[in-house]
């Protein structure tokens, strides 16, 4: 670990940026239960919360694809810095919201600078790690997801008791200060060593990779070989001709690209961002916070926000062991059978009654409503261990360098999409079709354990420039893996 030191300081700072939309998850899913919000905003029905949601959302998506030209052409570095300060701007906005037009748009403004940092971030983390640290370093930024969630979540719970708006103008304006703290750090961070080297800066390359390497050594061995592997990568990018968006959807980059969309999708249809932003209300569904203490069904949000962090740190230990197919086949059977019993619970130990016309679920049975909260931290757990991580992992690091920042936005912005839809219309199946939203999901992880067994090539402990023999062989990944290994020791040797 210590020689690994400088990277995981700059993947830490970098990873600052999953902070920011972790804690913006957490303030929505607390901010719409409270009643001064409430009161201020008239009691939004579920569509008009599905927008606020999902609005950050849809910046996301649009920042996402905007990110790939913008990170090529200005760096990795300062488009992280001028994101945070985007989303400075779009806080203070909310914070002073005087409707709930000027409320939205200061969502969107937030989402274009979260869209931004969603592509930046694991692509600069990526750039800096070792192959060996890779995974670990990329899971930092679902690692400051969780705890921008838990840290929000509290926060909720502690100035919920505040009596006028100031409890949710607070809780919004305190989504400065991360994005204070990480302007602050990245000032200090290098360029990404492979971007100084796609811009012919190779002297500067060579210095932010000795930095990252060997404590500053510009003439260690191994930093001179990663130099010259990177240099060979960009020279051969060069020879063929100079690739546009068009030409991600032909070979050899056709294949990568869908597999990276496809794993940014699926880690949306898990559902995560359902449990988090409606959190306190699927504890209510569940039986927590119909009685007489109000509170209860946001603290039981906050220990879901805990059950995140624990449950990431695995992850960072571990996945560059495990590897990338089983964590995400064992995370997505984890997820799959939580979702199923939680349905089976609201199923089977609540009763539907209907108030104001819309069909609510009261839970009366105990052992069924007890069982149900635990399969919500159970589900939480087993996405925070596989497909948090490794959903950012995986697309940052299968491309090529001329195109990994275009690529990259393409799969980013597929997450956000998904996250956009799941988040209007999740609200409304919530309370139309209760526990047949579980169900739903059930089937999206179903279909994921098949999607990575069969067409997921492994992909830790390569490089980055190995990328090019991991995926030019067959697309049944699970028949494919003895050439791969016999091709790179051939290189290699």
């Amino acid at each position: 670990m210590a020689r690994h030191g400088a990277s995981y300081l700059v993947a830490a700072v970098a990873s600052m940026g999953g902070l920011l939309f972790g804690y913006d998850i957490g303030v929505m899913a607390n901010v719409l239960e409270m009643n001064f919000f409430k009161m201020f905003f008239n009691n939004p029905s579920e569509s008009a919360q599905g927008v606020i949601v999902s609005f950050l959302t849809l910046g996301c998506f649009v920042g996402s694809l905007v990110a790939g030209q913008v990170t090529d052409i200005f760096s990795r570095k300062y488009s992280i810095l001028a994101a945070s300060l985007i989303f400075i701007g779009g806080s203070i906005i909310q914070g002073a919201s005087n409707g709930y037009a000027m409320l939205v748009i200061g969502r969107f403004i937030n989402g274009l600078a979260v869209g931004v940092l969603s592509q930046a971030v694991p692509t600069y983390q990526s750039e800096v790690s070792a192959p060996e640290v890779r995974g670990r370093l990329v899971s930092l930024q679902q690692w400051a997801i969780t705890w921008g969630i838990a840290i929000a979540f509290w926060i909720g719970v502690g100035l919920d008791s505040i009596d006028s708006n100031k409890s949710w103008r607070i809780t919004l304006y305190l989504q400065t200060v991360p994005a204070g703290l990480l302007f602050c750090g990245m000032f200090f961070m290098p360029f990404s060593p492979r971007w100084l080297a796609s811009k012919d800066r190779y002297d500067e390359a060579l210095v932010v990779l000795a930095r990252l390497r060997s404590g500053g050594d510009t003439t260690n061995p191994e930093v001179l070989d990663e130099l010259e592997t990177i240099k060979e990568g960009i020279r051969i990018d060069r020879e063929g001709a100079k690739r546009s968006y068009l030409d991600l959807l032909k070979y050899p980059i056709r294949r990568r690209l869908y597999l990276g969309i496809i794993t940014q999708a699926l880690q949306q249809l898990t559902g995560i961002n359902v449990i988090m932003y409606y959190a306190p209300r699927i504890f209510k569904q569940a039986g927590i916070g119909n009685g007489d203490d109000s509170n209860i069904n946001l603290i039981a949000t906050g220990i879901n926000g805990c059950v995140n962090i624990i449950a990431t740190v695995p992850a960072i230990l571990y996945v560059d062991r495990w590897g990338r197919r089983n964590t995400l086949m064992f995370g997505a059977l984890g997820c799959g059978l939580a979702y199923l019993v939680l349905a089976l619970c609201i199923a089977c130990g609540g009763s539907s009654v209907y108030e104001g016309g819309s069909k609510v679920v009261v839970m009366h049975n105990n052992a069924a409503s007890i069982t149900a909260i635990v399969m919500v931290y159970i589900f939480v757990a087993s996405f925070a261990v596989s497909w948090g991580p490794v959903g950012w992992i995986y697309p940052a690091e299968i491309f090529p360098n001329d195109v990994r920042a275009k690529s990259t936005s393409i799969t980013t912005a597929a997450n956000w999409l998904l996250n956009f839809v799941v988040g209007l219309v999740s609200p409304i199946l919530i309370k139309k079709i209760t526990y047949g939203i579980y169900l739903i999901f059930t089937g999206f992880m179903a279909l994921a354990i098949v999607m990575v067994y069969f067409f997921y090539p492994e992909t830790k402990g390569r490089t980055l420039e190995q990328m090019e023999i991991v995926f030019s062989g067959s697309i049944w990944a699970n028949r494919d893996y003895k050439r791969v290994e016999q091709e790179i020791n051939k290189a290699s040797s």
